[in-house]
């Protein structure tokens, strides 16, 4: 399930593991989507390792040369996040071989309902699997690793639709919503083992799944711009990365606001069809 490229490693430490001779150990789910292939492109140099899992090996092999001509070794991997037997065997590999030092829980899937119907069951399950349960299920297996290490970081992707259910994207919103709030929790309950917490809030970044969604998309970035924003947020250990302020302040009010005000708000936004699809 895995492939390795090699490169010499720098002399420049710039991390505990690489104070101690090791590379950076990197880990980036959903490598494959436009803010993970972005974040790898974002931490590939010397002296770091990155260990990129998606589900298209096509696309995994091609973002880990171009990770390995900038001097990153990278290890590739497509286990599956939904068969808890794979995905345990994997993450145990990895702890015994290359425990990340910085995790990025970012795969993700969205659903849409249709026609002012719900979203379907089978869609909102496997939803629920790849965006709430898969990130927690890998802290379940990292975090002793880490803990008994005394250093890591685990970062979560959430939304800013995890402010306010949105009806264009109400099951999205709920997973984006649930794993905001456990890595806020897991942020104070993993300090005192020297583990960081962060939890990604992003508007809308240029991809085929913000192509996909229904309704105005203001303020869109790049996932360049996202991912060095992540990055940014990341070294300074930052509880929470949001962005762009705009779209941010806005959300944040929808979730402070009493519900009538705010869902009036997301209304006459534009907020609240599915814009025909």
């Amino acid at each position: 399930m895995s492939t390795a490229l090699s490169s010499k490693p720098s002399k420049t430490p710039s991390t505990e593991s690489a104070a101690l001779g090791k590379p950076r150990c990197v880990l980036i789910t959903g490598a494959t989507g436009a803010i993970g292939g972005a974040l790898a492109h974002a931490y590939a140099a010397p002296n770091t390792h990155l260990v990129l899992h998606g589900r298209n090996r096509q696309s995994l092999e091609e973002l880990a040369g171009v990770c390995h001509e900038k001097g990153a070794q990278v290890s590739l991997s497509s286990a599956s996040l939904t068969d808890t037997t794979e995905l345990n065997t994997w993450l145990d590999t990895l702890c015994a071989e290359h425990l990340p030092d910085i995790a990025i829980a970012n795969a993700g899937i969205n659903t849409h309902p249709s026609d002012q119907t719900l979203e379907p069951w089978d869609d909102v399950q496997a939803l629920l699997d790849i965006n709430l349960k898969a990130p927690i299920a890998m802290a379940q297996r990292l975090v002793p690793a880490m803990q008994a290490r005394g250093s890591g970081q685990l970062v979560f992707i959430s939304s800013l639709a995890g402010w306010h259910g949105l009806p264009t994207t109400p099951s999205y919103s709920a997973s984006k919503a649930g794993i905001k709030a456990y890595g806020e929790g897991l942020r104070g309950l993993l300090a005192p083992h020297g583990i960081g917490v962060t939890v990604v809030m992003p508007g809308y970044v240029t991809s085929p799944m913000c192509d996909a969604m229904p309704g105005p998309k203001p303020w869109e970035w790049s996932p360049e711009r996202a991912a060095k924003a992540i990055q940014r947020g990341i070294t300074a250990n930052r509880a929470r990365i949001s962005f762009p302020f705009p779209l941010n302040f806005g959300s944040w009010w929808l979730a402070v606001l009493p519900a009538s005000i705010s869902q009036w708000f997301i209304k006459h936004l534009g907020f609240d069809h599915t814009g025909g699809k």
